[in-house]
Order: structure tokens, then C-alpha cells, then sequence
């Protein structure tokens, strides 16, 4: 019953292959310095890669992109198939037509239960046009 906005997370792989998922495990930790946290689960096979590149981008999606949300959420292979992105300053994945994209370095890792949360300092942050894409009661939704 608490509304979130839709975000898809992204890093590289050590041979260069993008890697993302959908979440909304996502917050603003800090202003000072800027911090942004995510919360990945232990089982997740993409963990390891987000662990050991160093750094994130947090593309907040638009409501015109719950393809993309589902995309990223449900398949296992292939999720970068026909999606337009480029790589950010640091190399992770940052997804055309996103409404905000946040570039993180990591600098912290925790355990927090059965989920690892990555603590990440916003090095660059890039913000476009249009409405959220919101999560509330077990659907999509927007804003009023």
C-alpha cells in the first residue's frame, strides 16, 4: 500500500555485457555528499556483477516504459535485446528516454537480511521529460 516510483538498475559485467533489473528498492540516502542506496536480493544472478564493477546507474523509468519494467523484470537472458542505451562515464548502461538517470559509484556494501544493499555516490545525473512510471497494489499506475 506505499506507492514507488519504477526504476531499472544497471552495471557492466567484467566482459563488457550490460546487466540490469527492475526495482523499486531504490531511495535518496544523502544530500551531502549525494547517496543513493539499492537493495538486491542474495539470490539475484546478477548480484555479483554490481558487487564487483564498482559502479551503477539508477534509470527511473517513465510511464511510457512498463515495457521496459517488465522486460527487465521477467526475462532471463536478453533483457538489453532491442533497448536503446549507451554507456555512462563509468560504463554502466544508461537507458534512452529514461525520465532521470543517476550514475553511482559504489562505496558501500552491506548485508540487510536475505538482500545486499549497494550504497552508491551520484557522479552524474541526468534528468528528462515526462511522468513517472508508479507501482502501487501489485500494478502499474500514474499520476493524477
Amino acid at each position: 500500500m506505499f506507492p514507488t516510483g519504477v526504476a531499472v538498475v544497471t552495471t557492466l559485467a567484467p566482459d563488457g555485457a550490460p546487466h540490469g533489473l527492475t526495482m523499486n528498492s531504490f531511495c535518496s540516502l544523502s544530500l551531502e555528499p549525494p547517496l543513493v542506496m539499492v537493495a538486491i536480493a542474495r539470490d539475484c544472478v546478477f548480484l555479483g556483477f554490481f558487487e564487483s564493477s564498482g559502479h551503477f546507474a539508477v534509470n527511473v523509468l517513465n510511464e511510457s516504459q512498463r515495457d521496459l519494467s517488465n522486460r527487465f523484470a521477467q526475462l532471463p537472458e536478453g533483457r538489453f535485446a532491442g533497448v536503446v542505451w549507451r554507456n555512462g562515464a563509468a560504463g554502466s548502461p544508461l537507458i534512452e528516454g529514461a525520465l532521470a538517470v543517476i550514475e553511482c559509484k559504489t562505496v558501500q556494501v552491506m548485508d540487510a537480511g536475505d538482500h545486499r544493499v549497494l550504497i552508491g555516490e551520484a557522479t552524474a545525473v541526468e534528468v528528462g521529460q515526462g511522468r513517472p512510471l508508479v507501482f502501487f497494489g501489485s500494478g502499474y499506475g500514474g499520476l493524477e
